[in-house]
């Protein structure tokens, strides 16, 4: 099947945004511009990549899924969890295992997105609509229980899925409706103004766009409902407006949006890395360019052709680059000894 140029395109940008956000999160406190720019990229990123998972889900239900499943999500949580538990305390961050289902920082979205998949054995049995205005009503309810947080991925997933869910309904016709002219112009409008209230409002907790904590921990143990649908809202127009953006071409780099998984999974050991080792500083608009480059060096080279044959195993549990190194070595070893 020929990819489209729009959705690589687009994963390509949004886990660069991914990468460049972590790099810059150290560097938001007591500092306005960095908080507003974090906090920006915050009210789409995820609620954009998850709406992309939705969308790329739409083979669930087949014989053996949810085997597959585990071996592609399941499983290389659990390998990344033991193997950030011993970078942790290499480097001298000091990280115990806090337990095997507590996920280490951005490894929730594997665990997430495997009771994605298995939630939607139930939700597209529903009508679209109903679906999910029932998963935006759980999404608000379980902020109001403390007890759901970060074991098992609990409180994202949750709060989350209404994406998802919407990815999964949507067709690349609807999505493709997004990029017209009128609706450009207005997403400027729109992105410029979600950045200057974040700048006039800065007292606004990024917190409320994680979907990790609760109400009662955010500061609103009564309004916090009303508080989530609104940024239910927020997140929407926001990644219909980025969306609006993304080109539909072709280009030199595009293919590295169909490697973002390795990304999402490695570029913690560099983020991680960077934070203990206090490498870097903001004082300019500079710096924050130089953070991007880093960003972008960053998704590069994990999309490299020898970074994925020999983490392939450990990500796919499948050692198919390997075997074609493998046979591309003898081959030319053939070829010179004759």
């Amino acid at each position: 099947m020929k990819r489209d140029a729009f959705f690589d395109n687009a994963k390509l940008v949004l886990i660069f945004l991914v990468v460049f956000g972590h790099i810059i999160q150290p560097f938001t406190d007591g500092s306005r511009p960095m908080y507003t720019l974090y906090t920006w990229i915050y009210t789409f990123h995820m609620p954009a990549f998850i709406f992309l998972a939705g969308f790329f889900a739409k083979g669930s239900g087949e014989k053996d899924y949810i085997l597959q499943l585990a071996k592609k999500l399941i499983l290389p949580y659990l390998i990344f969890q033991l193997v950030y538990t011993g970078y942790y305390f290499f480097i001298g961050k000091g990280a115990t295992l806090s337990g095997i289902f507590y996920p280490h920082w951005s490894l929730w979205f594997l665990f997430s997105l495997f009771c994605w998949h298995i939630l939607l054995y139930w939700f597209k049995k529903i009508p679209p609509f109903l679906g999910v205005a029932i998963a935006v009503q759980i999404g608000v309810l379980v902020g109001y229980f403390s007890d759901i947080g970060h074991h098992f991925s609990l409180s994202r997933t949750f709060v989350f899925f209404p994406f998802f869910l919407v990815g999964y309904w949507l067709t690349k016709e609807h999505v493709h409706k997004w990029r017209t002219r009128r609706v450009k112009e207005a997403s400027l409008v729109v992105m410029a103004i979600v950045a200057s209230v974040i700048a006039l409002f800065p007292e606004f907790s990024s917190g409320w766009l994680l979907g990790s904590k609760s109400y009662e921990v955010l500061g609103s143990p009564e309004m916090g409902g009303v508080f989530r649908l609104g940024v239910y809202v927020l997140a929407a127009v926001m990644t219909i407006s980025v969306f609006a953006w993304v080109p539909n071409t072709q280009y030199r780099l595009t293919y590295l949006g169909g490697r973002t998984l390795y990304v999402y999974l490695l570029h913690g050991f560099f983020i991680q890395f960077f934070r203990q080792a206090d490498w870097f500083k903001v004082d300019h608009v500079f710096d924050v360019l130089g953070l991007a480059i880093v960003a972008a060096a960053i998704v590069y080279v994990l999309s490299s052709g020898i970074i994925r044959t020999l983490t392939q195993p450990f990500i796919e549990g499948r050692i198919q680059l390997l075997k074609k190194w493998w046979h591309r070595v003898n081959h030319k070893e053939s070829s010179f000894q004759s």
